[in-house]
């Protein structure tokens, strides 16, 4: 394969997708509008969200302002190469049209490792909730249970998958307007029972706006960096949809504002009512000892409702995420060709493949915790950088050659081209070496290297290999 062929997504002349590709098209605008809202709003959020709070203090809306600012420059650049070629392998077709197949090896599989071992992690997450209200019960049964579930929902039609995603992200956005809306009203005074709201003490007090200084900021935003990721799946979905080019462009642009609106707007609110240091920010997490402070009755038990649907979606989603890509890496010759085979146009095996993946995260979380596991979440810490710089590296060279070659699929373009992407690129390039200062992030830094680096090495080769035998197959 040359270094500029990977397959494109054929469409017919109303922007709809044909049917060559072997995925079904059942997704809709609807769907894909809360897939884009719904994917990156997870755990990550309303309970990680904590630790970064209690390292930058009230800055911490600054440090998700400034990531919300990298991931918008990131979605807009996957958006306008995503309308341009919709492909289930979205970044990585990106990435080998951009610089070959090693370059779409390298970040396909990456992310297909990283959303594998979070089905695991999630499924870990939603068994502590479930067995907080039914005790007793062995977590690894739950585990096991929500994987059947939606090892099942992604083996049946999309369409199945679109509809549990769309009710799921439906909840998880109600709630953050709902929580968002009660903030505002206790900030201005409006809501009943809250007499004693402290204003702006919370912001300037104590130590003030920056209570750790710039080592507290820059640890809150590599906080808030990872828990933005997600949004990638909305241009996987894409390319099953009804209108592809209209439905990742439409999703890009409504997704990008509403959520950074939904975490800088929730960082402000959390700030703002609750003291930074108080312990049940972290113990807690943010949104419990916000409602909590409110008075509002049960806020726990709501949240773990929240969060637990938030868990299942994101199960749902990154399996989702993680059959399609496989099942576009190996259709590119990229792995073995059995498990790319498609039923009733869905990918089976790729998602049995990424459901056992899964599964055998969680086996490793109760087997070895301190080292097997540990060496897992350290290796995946930092690959969704990884995948943001392969998307910006890739946008740089595809935008000039559409801008030449089919000016006519630039239906999204990228603000303010080349110099935002640049900015862009320096921006991660910053957050990797900030990542290899601070000792608690150092491992992952170095971890995730490691496997990206064995990763383009065995690209590169099996690209070497494949292009000595093609002449020999051609004659």
């Amino acid at each position: 394969m040359s270094r500029t062929t990977a397959p494109a997504q054929a469409d017919r002349e109303d922007g709809s997708a044909a049917p060559s590709d072997g995925l079904s098209h059942g997704l809709k605008q609807r769907h894909l509008s809360m897939i884009a809202l719904g994917g990156v709003i997870g755990a990550g959020l309303f309970v990680g969200s904590g630790a970064g709070i209690a390292a930058a203090g009230p800055s911490i809306v600054i440090a998700y302002a400034i990531s919300g600012v990298l991931v918008m420059l990131v979605m807009r650049m996957l958006g306008e190469m995503s309308a341009a070629n919709p492909a289930s392998g979205s970044f990585s077709v990106h990435a080998e049209r951009a610089f070959g197949p090693w370059a779409g090896f390298t970040a396909g599989w990456a992310f297909w490792f990283l959303l594998c071992v979070a089905v695991g992690l999630e499924g870990i997450g939603a068994a502590n909730i479930m067995t907080g209200w039914f005790p007793g019960t062995p977590e690894w049964a739950w585990v096991a249970l929500f994987m059947v579930v939606f090892c099942g929902t992604n083996l049946a039609a999309v369409k199945n998958f679109g509809e549990f995603e769309f009710w799921f992200a439906a909840l998880k956005v109600g709630a953050i307007v709902l929580f968002l809306g009660i903030g505002v009203l206790a900030i201005t005074g409006l809501l009943p029972g809250t007499d004693d709201i402290p204003g702006t003490s919370n912001l300037v007090g104590d130590h003030g706006f920056f209570p750790h200084g710039s080592e507290g900021l820059i640890v809150g935003l590599l906080a808030s960096v990872f828990a933005y990721g997600g949004l990638e799946t909305v241009t996987i979905a894409a390319a099953e949809s009804e209108h592809p080019v209209q439905g990742v462009a439409k999703a890009v642009r409504t997704a990008m504002w509403r959520i950074a609106l939904f975490y800088i707007g929730s960082m402000a609110v959390i700030v703002t009512l609750v003291p930074w240091d108080d312990p049940a920010v972290v113990e807690k997490g943010p949104y419990v000892a916000t409602l909590d402070f409110l008075g509002i009755p049960a806020a726990g038990q709501i949240m773990n409702v929240v969060v637990l649907v938030a868990l299942l979606s994101a199960m749902n989603a990154n399996i989702y995420g993680a059959s399609r890509m496989a099942r576009s890496l190996i259709g590119r010759g990229q792995g073995p060709q059995a498990l790319g085979r498609t039923f009733g146009g869905v990918p089976r095996p790729a998602v049995l493949l990424s459901s056992v993946v899964g599964f055998g995260a969680v086996l490793l979380s109760y087997w070895s915790p301190d080292k097997a596991f540990i060496w897992l979440l350290n290796t995946i810490g930092a690959i969704i950088l990884v995948v943001w710089f392969f998307i910006a590296a890739s946008q740089l060279v595809l935008r000039r050659r559409t801008e030449r070659e089919e000016p006519e699929k630039l239906v999204v373009r990228m603000w303010a081209f080349p110099v935002l992407t640049w900015v862009a690129l320096a921006g991660m390039a910053a957050i990797f070496f900030l990542m290899a200062r601070e000792e608690g992030t150092r491992v992952q830094l170095y971890a995730t290297g490691a496997l990206t680096l064995g990763l383009a090495v065995t690209g590169f080769a099996l690209q070497r290999s494949r292009a000595k035998t093609a002449p020999a197959e051609r004659s």
